[in-house]
């Protein structure tokens, strides 16, 4: 009963709907601004909001971070610059529609998309909370291990037609991630008595660096090319044409939450997991995947948004966060006198009550919002290129050094744009650079514990792993995905398909 009373308090009371629906508003072009994350956003709120009462500072987080996860695919779609690691997918579908002229539509999909998917994550987190923080609370670190590992698999989604260009480019991203000072023993690796290159390198600078120079540089090269008229009539939710997409909207939702109560994952790896899914399992699309593909967009966005949901089911049941985000919220919540845990719910309903209403009101206003201004935003993309690259290379230069106020950021993302133009220029892909960079913690830190818990034996290690039911299942997965990406399993296809 309490927890309804705790939705009704949001319900209810105009103040609170008003708080939430302004930082809907606020976090989608929070989102949409190369280098401003949605943790920034979160970690700056807690001190604008110290002040204020429980639930209103609540309202206003829960709408930066719902805001913010959506507001990165714009910048993908119209500029493939992600606004988020989570919108790195998006880019590979968002942005060649774009340059068809459909720059509008993508928008639209995007945004039901994301609506469609924070809504099934706030029903999953209202309804299955508790079942699914227990299954979670049972992924040890070599699960982790292996749930990275599998990630990487997704080279063969991500890349281009030749998957070992895929695994190169993973492979440098991995390097990459090492860099710096080993959290463990501290001591330097790659760094050269470096001081930039102790503290590593950031993920977002790489990424602005492959997507947002690199693309301006290409773009540069022809500027006699002119932009793309974009068609962008007839803009509103299109429920019954997303009805084709109902299976796998529910599937990458289910993905999303899953990932999600992780922790340690998020909306960024689920996302890549959810688009990998749909390419497998999408029998003749109308556009093959990475050339404009309406399943391309649905699969991450959906995915991205419903781990929302899946991030808050760990953080309320058990106190651990599913990501950085969550990770802020639970200290703004211990802030306000709010103890996450087993007994959350109990202690607290209608804290709970607030936060699962919350996610539902606050995916109503990302619906309204995510349609207005489409027409104005789609026009950036008709640009002039002598105009929109010199702008795009700003704002990149302006959101690597936001990151860290560090000149060194922007050296950095200089120097991954000119990678990232070599890389495009020879028809490397860059999106599994990133996914290697973002991995590489996962893998290495998980690593490392699992085989420090089976006695520092890898032995022990793969002995533990083949005796535990979950970790031989992604096990089992693993080897499914690397047999299904073989060239072997690729040409035995192409026959049964040809002797038809």
């Amino acid at each position: 009963m309490e927890i309804i009373n705790g939705m009704l308090s949001i319900i209810l009371n105009p103040s609170l709907i008003g708080i939430l629906a302004l930082f809907v508003f606020l976090g989608i072009y929070v989102g949409a601004m190369p280098g401003l994350s949605v943790s920034m956003a979160c970690s700056l709120l807690i001190s604008f909001t110290f002040s204020w009462e429980p639930l209103p500072a609540l309202a206003a987080m829960l709408g930066a971070q719902i805001g913010g996860v959506y507001g990165g695919s714009r910048a993908a779609i119209l500029l493939n610059i992600p606004g988020t690691t989570a919108a790195v997918a998006t880019s590979l579908d968002g942005y060649p529609l774009a340059k068809k002229g459909l720059a509008g539509e993508a928008i639209a999909v995007a945004t039901l998309s994301s609506v469609m998917g924070g809504l099934i994550g706030a029903v999953i987190l209202a309804i299955g909370a508790p079942l699914i923080s227990n299954i979670a609370l049972k992924f040890a670190p070599r699960d982790y291990f292996l749930l990275g590992m599998m990630g990487l698999l997704l080279v063969g989604s991500l890349g281009s037609e030749s998957n070992s260009r895929g695994i190169f480019t993973a492979l440098i991203g991995l390097f990459i991630g090492t860099i710096g000072l080993d959290l463990v023993t501290g001591q330097q690796r790659f760094a050269f008595g470096n001081t930039y290159l102790m503290g590593g390198v950031n993920y977002v600078v790489v990424m602005l660096g492959l997507f947002g120079m690199s693309e301006a540089l290409i773009q540069l090269r022809d500027l006699s090319v002119y932009p793309v008229k974009q068609k962008v009539d007839n803009l509103k939710p299109d429920f019954k044409g997303h009805v084709k997409y109902f299976v796998l909207t529910i599937k990458s939702s289910l993905i999303g939450v899953f990932v999600g109560a992780l922790p340690g994952t998020g909306g960024d790896i689920a996302a890549l997991i959810a688009y990998d899914q749909a390419k497998r399992t999408t029998k003749n699309p109308e556009v093959p995947f990475g050339e404009g593909a309406i399943e391309g967009l649905v699969a991450p966005e959906t995915a991205n948004n419903a781990a929302i949901g899946g991030a808050y089911i760990p953080m309320l049941t058990l106190g651990i966060p599913g990501d950085a985000v969550t990770a802020i919220i639970l200290g703004a919540l211990l802030i306000h006198g709010l103890r996450p845990g087993p007994l959350f719910m109990t202690e607290s309903p209608d804290a709970f009550g607030f936060i699962v209403a919350g996610n539902f009101i606050g995916n109503i206003f990302l619906l309204i919002f995510g349609f207005m201004g489409i027409k104005l935003f789609t026009k950036i993309v008709e640009i002039p290129k002598y105009i929109l690259m010199p702008t795009i290379i700003i704002l990149s230069v302006v959101g690597s050094y936001a990151i860290n106020n560090s000149i060194a950021d922007i050296y950095w993302m200089l120097g991954f744009g000119i990678i990232g133009y070599l890389l495009k220029l020879y028809h490397f892909p860059t999106a599994p650079l990133i996914l290697g960079v973002i991995l590489s913690t996962i893998i290495e830190q998980s690593f490392r514990r699992a085989v420090s818990m089976a006695g520092n034996s890898l032995i022990g290690f793969i002995i533990d792993i083949v005796t535990n039911p979950i970790s031989l299942i992604l096990l089992v997965a693993i080897i499914f995905m690397s047999f299904s990406q073989s060239n072997f399993w690729k040409k035995t296809r192409e026959k049964k398909l040809l002797n038809r």
